[in-house]
């Protein structure tokens, strides 16, 4: 018979690849957004 440690850990191990493969599956969308970008502020710089 295998310990309890042993059992455990198979089941954290069973429920991360489950996890993983349903994450694969079945992506979460993801919202485009437009890209912003700082610009540099040459004007009120000291010359």
């Amino acid at each position: 018979m295998r310990s309890p440690f042993v059992l455990i850990v198979l089941l954290v191990l069973a429920v991360a690849v489950v996890g993983v493969l349903a994450i694969g599956a079945f992506p979460p969308s993801v919202e485009p957004r437009p890209v912003e970008r700082v610009l540099p502020n040459d004007r009120f710089q000291t010359r």
